[in-house]
């Protein structure tokens, strides 16, 4: 390690290591696989730079992007590292060229992009040179359970069998524990040493909105930070170039950047961004995989991303001086039309198109995060933290009403379904909905259906979102999507806590609209409702008891109520009222129809 502290120093200008560095250094150069995952602008190319001039040989980097693999190039260079990358942006002489230097021995780097590393000619010929170091860059696309799985990475797992012996650095920025643990099996076979660090940068404020007119929204936002250097994400090229027309337009230096500009037009605008004071740079994602302008104040997302793993990957592009900056997303029911529409869209297997849908509904959770924003992103990555201070939901909370017993609903039918459905079989249950896999797997006999009938669908996935974000629930991204309840949610299950809502995302509750039922009148109750309330809620708590559930199970307050105001006679009158289904219509209807037939004809 005194070698690589020189050389930090010596060759790339660094006093000292950066959290995770020296540990990730310290195991390669003791011939260990190290797999890296560091917040964007951490330091982790250095992670194999510095070990790959401290070992005799060749170090072989695999970027997924012509344009970064260059940028690192050109920065090595610079800062006088013999690099060199051969790719099919270059012409045939040049390749030539920079493979002559790698088998003189000249090249101490080699950036390759994986479908021309995994070439047999390719293999063979780098079998005959000295390896000492393999880098995976972006090491996340190796994943089939990460959003950005590209196929040509999956031959990436032959490595240590083409290599034996010679130690393999994957790093990536964004890569949760079932993306971690797949990349660990793929390219390691386990045998690796994990080196995490917390994916906190607290010094961006983190800020989320719904869509109620961007553009006027957009320059308020600007209008705030005038005079800031920052990067507005859009969804598509045209809006890109619109919005940057747009901010133009009232004052603000803004420069397009997508994919299908002129190459040249493109770098310019990168140029003069990377350059220039003020500049807000309007782009697609194709902007910002390895830049690293420290004073970026600000991230505007005028669109929903596409995954938590996208979006942390883009506002990590703000604030890397470690001042102050802000992330703003704004998303709308559009938004998430649009994105549904990608997944289908793709050319992917059924099992990737439902994963990236729990992706998304991850996603939305955090927009919808009821407590802490930073708290909730962090816990997607399996990180704890407690309320940051320093985002929408800690500095103008907004109100947040009680919404244990639905919350208490929830957990309910989903342990009582197994914890491996996903949210729309368990709001199917809770509305009492008879679907062909309702009925198939016996839920419709569950105390849970139709316990929630008098919510909307809509209102029922906002909650469960919440209830996502806050650690409630958590969704098996891995597996079938199934919503899985964990240690915070048994505890409120078994009656210990509360859960708070955002009502700003949840409409208040409607009562169910069917043909035979009449809406609930607003009067209060008499006196002699009161009594017979009552001695309902005694009939619900026995019942209760016997079942050993809660007593909101059997029913909750709103439909004894219901009854009290109502009082049914028959099994067609108690059909009728809020919160029966056909499982407590069976199950419930004698013992509620003789307490009130007994109430009525005893006050009579």
């Amino acid at each position: 390690m005194g070698a690589a502290q020189q050389i930090l120093k010596g060759v790339f200008g660094f006093d000292r290591f950066r959290p995770g560095q020296e540990a990730a250094m310290e195991a390669l150069l003791a011939g260990r696989n190290v797999l890296t995952v560091m917040p964007t602008g951490s330091g982790k190319s250095l992670c194999f730079q510095v070990p790959a001039l401290v070992l005799d040989g060749l170090t072989i980097v695999v970027s997924p992007l012509v344009a970064l693999m260059q940028d690192q190039v050109a920065a090595l260079r610079l800062a006088g590292v013999a690099a060199d990358a051969i790719n099919s942006s270059r012409s045939r002489a040049e390749n030539v060229a920079a493979w002559h230097r790698v088998t003189a021995g000249e090249t101490r780097l080699l950036y390759m992009a994986p479908e021309r590393l995994m070439t047999e000619p390719m293999l063979a010929a780098l079998g005959r040179l000295t390896v000492s170091l393999i880098a995976i860059d972006e090491a996340h696309c190796i994943s089939q359970w990460g959003p950005s799985f590209r196929p040509e990475y999956a031959d990436l797992s032959r490595l240590r069998e083409l290599f034996p012996g010679i130690p393999i650095a994957a790093l990536t920025a964004t890569a949760d524990a079932v993306t971690r643990e797949d990349i660990a099996n793929r390219l390691f076979g386990g045998d690796v040493e994990n080196i995490v660090l917390g994916f906190d940068r607290p010094n961006i404020k983190l800020t989320v909105g719904l869509k109620r007119g961007w553009e006027r929204q957009l320059q308020d936002f600007i209008a705030r930070h005038a005079g800031e250097a920052g990067i507005v994400y859009c969804l598509s090229r045209k809006k890109t170039e619109e919005c940057a027309a747009l901010l133009s337009a009232n004052g603000t230096k803004a420069l397009p950047y997508h994919a299908g500009m002129d190459k040249t037009e493109r770098e310019t605008n990168q140029n003069i961004f990377m350059t220039e004071p003020g500049v807000v740079i309007v782009a697609t994602i194709a902007f910002g995989m390895g830049i690293d302008k420290a004073d970026v104040r600000f991230v505007f997302h005028t669109d929903l991303p596409g995954s938590i793993e996208a979006y942390y990957q883009e506002i990590g592009r703000a604030g890397r001086d470690g001042a102050l900056a802000e992330a703003h997303m704004l998303y709308g029911l559009a938004d998430i039309r649009m994105r549904r529409v990608f997944i289908e869209d793709e050319d992917a297997g059924p099992d990737r198109k439902r994963r990236e849908h729990k992706r998304l509904d991850a996603l939305l959770g955090y927009c919808e995060a009821p407590t802490c924003r930073r708290a909730s992103l962090l816990d997607y990555f399996g990180e704890k933290t407690k309320p940051c201070g320093n985002c929408d939901v800690c500095l103008d909370p907004a109100e947040r009403v009680d919404g244990t017993e639905d919350a208490q609903k929830i957990l309910s039918a989903i342990y009582r379904s197994g914890e491996r459905f996903g949210a729309a079989h368990i709001i199917d249950i809770l509305r009492g909905t008879e679907t062909e896999k309702i009925v198939r797997a016996g839920h419709d006999r569950l105390t849970t259906f139709g316990a929630g009938a008098m919510r909307k669908k809509s209102e029922w996935q906002s909650l469960i979102r919440q209830m996502v974000a806050t650690g409630l629930l958590r969704i098996d991204i891995a597996g079938y999507g199934g919503l899985g309840i964990n240690d915070t949610g048994r505890a409120l299950l078994r009656g210990d806590g509360s859960f708070m809502y955002r009502e700003d995302s949840v409409a208040k509750p409607a009562v169910a609209q069917r043909k035979s039922r009449a809406t609930l009148p607003d009067q209060p109750l008499t006196d002699e409702q009161m009594v017979l309330l009552g001695i309902l809620k005694d009939v619900r708590l026995h019942l209760a008891k016997e079942r050993g559930v809660p007593a909101y199970i059997v029913f909750p307050d709103r439909s004894l109520i219901h009854m009290a105001q109502r009082t049914p006679r028959t099994i067609e009158d108690f059909a009728s009222i809020n919160g029966v289904g056909a499982a407590k219509l069976k199950d419930f209807a004698e013992p509620f129809l003789a307490a009130i037939a007994g109430a009525v004809q005893g006050g009579s």
